[in-house]
């Protein structure tokens, strides 16, 4: 069975850190995330972002860059089996990037951008369209036709919430029950969705708290796709802390606020 074929079967978590800190951070994450998932039975590909071009600051983290980022990817795949993850922000990057990376995420303020969709599409690794904040679940079928128009039908849709007046996100689970019309596997972007973009003094804040609540109520609706960011100390991290789940806590929101609502 394909990878695509597993992530329209099964349930399925995407997870990792915003950004690569480091090689060490990496790793740690990736093994031990790989134990939860596989005791809980999902099938994960392991996030990281080896660029975050969308930061709030000019002055903010923004990763290793693409050649060290998908050094340490690699090594996430050679050492633990993994698929993997990261944006991509230019089309130019999408055949470099194909080489290593099994899913190639476009970020939600970019999901209309055709270019950078054809190009990700004409890899042929699986595309997972973010949804806009200021876009409705339906209207993401237009980003899946320029995906589509390549020959390329493997492809995820994620929300990540919808703005609500200024540094606020709201999530309208219908986006959700929408775009799993467009015949798609569907992901519920859980922290991003607790983000508060650009509220905090330059960067992002967010509301972590409120992750679980989020995660099960995607779970009652049908989704079966499950996107955390997580972080040892999210207190201490340099991009998105806020947001991100503890690694402490994120076994037990995964039984009690996932796998306990999927029927």
């Amino acid at each position: 069975m394909s990878m695509y074929e597993q992530l329209k079967n099964n349930v399925f978590l995407i997870a990792g850190p915003c950004i690569i800190e480091n090689e060490s951070m990496v790793m740690n994450l990736a093994e031990k995330i790989k134990a939860i998932s596989d005791e809980l039975n999902l099938t994960y590909i392991f996030k990281a972002s080896f660029d975050k071009a969308n930061r709030t600051s000019v002055d903010a983290f923004r990763g290793q860059g693409m050649k060290e980022g998908l050094r340490i990817l690699q090594k996430v795949k050679d050492t633990f089996g993994l698929p993997v993850t990261t944006d991509i922000h230019e089309s130019h990057q999408a055949e470099m990037l194909a080489e290593v990376v099994d899913v190639l995420q476009i970020p939600a303020f970019l999901c209309r951008q055709t270019d950078l969709l054809l190009a990700s599409g004409q890899t042929g690794r699986i595309v997972n369209i973010k949804k806009a904040q200021f876009l409705s679940g339906m209207e993401m079928k237009h980003a899946v036709r320029k995906v589509e128009s390549t020959g390329n039908k493997q492809i995820i849709l994620t929300e990540r919430g919808t703005m609500f007046g200024y540094n606020n996100l709201v999530v309208d689970y219908r986006n959700l029950v929408d775009m799993k019309t467009l015949g798609y596997p569907v992901c519920m972007d859980v922290t991003h969705s607790t983000q508060r973009p650009g509220g905090l003094e330059g960067k992002s804040g967010g509301n972590r708290e409120y992750a679980p609540y989020l995660a099960a109520a995607a779970a009652a609706v049908g989704v079966r796709g499950f996107f955390f960011e997580v972080h040892e100390n999210p207190d201490v991290a340099l991009s998105d802390g806020p947001n991100m789940i503890p690694l402490s806590e994120f076994r037990s929101l995964l039984l009690n606020h996932v796998i306990r609502f999927i029927s």
